[in-house]
């Protein structure tokens, strides 16, 4: 029998990964982890690729235990995270033995954790993801009693002198606050709104609780527009700043639809985009305007971060002898004729 995970306590638990890059031709949303930085850094440490799939656990209480001794990693929002009621650290691996209980409680300072295991976990997957999407009612959504299979069984643990590893990688962990700021590239519309874009940085704006994967409602501030003329429907990227009618703004994330007709004011750049999606109702954010230039500098900084965690890891799994995972994804299969009913029924949505 392959090694599971049982859920004693789902919360609001999902199985996500890195989304559907490149999906937008057919209609579909990138989707995925909304701190894609987080559930990077689970899965390096815990020797997987970066977009293998993981648990996220939005904002509730969650609890599991394993069948047999798993390598996890938990990253993402600051929480109390124990084993057996024994306190361990986020962001580094921690071994869990069999029938020891897993629990992560008291998420603060922002909404989500990660939970990666050695080998990753099983899940179906559509279009190369297993990512979920509402609308298409597709993905795994955990309940209580639920059991998970782990692809690949984690090889025994031991350390020659200290018995049970330690490790201590130093993952490069972001700042988790009751303030988020927000870095942002001008939009194509910013001429639009004359001198009132400037408000998009002088203060914050709070988040609302209609805001959800697809965007966050914003109240505070708003810029006018100061044009009249229609703004026909396009394409948008995920992180679009868009200025509907009313008091609000809404920035778009990972499950937006791939085309709008409001105003776009600016646009999220890809290391905030993390940071927005540990954004909870009621919290503060502010936007801090950068040029492409310093948002490329910064997206390749983090990359340079998370390629050296990996190597640090991998010199560490060597030592002790732990084998690299390559997990087999399980697929869905979707013919041509159901991939257009499924475009067609999210249309229509």
């Amino acid at each position: 029998m392959a090694d599971t995970l049982t859920i004693h306590r789902a919360g609001l638990t999902a199985v996500q990964d890195l989304g559907r890059p490149g999906r937008s031709r057919f209609g579909l949303p990138v989707n995925g982890a909304l701190d894609q930085y987080s559930a990077r850094v689970a899965n390096v440490l815990t020797g997987n690729a970066e977009n293998a799939p993981l648990l996220e656990i939005t904002a509730l209480d969650f609890s599991c235990t394993p069948s047999a001794d798993v390598l996890i990693a938990v990253t993402g929002a600051p929480a109390d995270f124990t084993v057996d009621d024994v306190r361990r650290p986020q962001w580094e691996p921690t071994i869990v033995r069999s029938g020891e209980t897993i629990r992560i409680t008291g998420i603060r300072r922002g909404v989500r954790v990660y939970l990666a295991v050695y080998g990753s976990v099983n899940a179906p997957s559509l279009l190369g993801s297993c990512a979920p999407d509402t609308i298409l009612g597709f993905g795994r959504q955990l309940r209580d009693g639920d059991e998970i299979a782990v692809h690949i069984p984690c090889p025994p643990l031991d350390h020659p002198v200290f018995r049970i590893p330690l490790f201590q990688l130093h993952a490069p962990v972001p700042r988790f606050g009751e303030a988020c700021t927000v870095d942002v590239t001008d939009g194509p519309e910013l001429a639009e709104f004359g001198a009132t874009a400037g408000r998009l940085f002088d203060s914050g704006f709070t988040v609302t609780p209609q805001s959800n994967h697809i965007g966050l409602r914003m109240s505070g501030d708003v810029p006018r527009r100061l044009a009249s003329g229609e703004v026909l429907s396009r394409g948008v990227p995920v992180g679009a700043v868009e200025v509907p009618a009313g008091d609000e703004l809404l920035v778009l994330h990972r499950g937006r639809g791939v085309t709008a007709g409001y105003p776009v004011l600016a646009v999220v750049t890809s290391t905030s985009l993390s940071a927005l999606g540990q954004a909870r109702p009621g919290q503060t954010v502010r936007f801090r305007r950068r040029t492409v230039t310093e948002a490329v500098g910064a997206y390749r900084s983090q990359r340079h971060s998370i390629n050296a965690l990996r190597t640090r890891v991998r010199r560490v799994f060597d030592a002790l002898h732990i084998p690299i995972p390559v997990p087999i994804p399980v697929p869905v299969p979707v013919p041509d004729q159901q991939l257009s009913h499924l475009v067609q029924q999210r249309s229509q949505s």
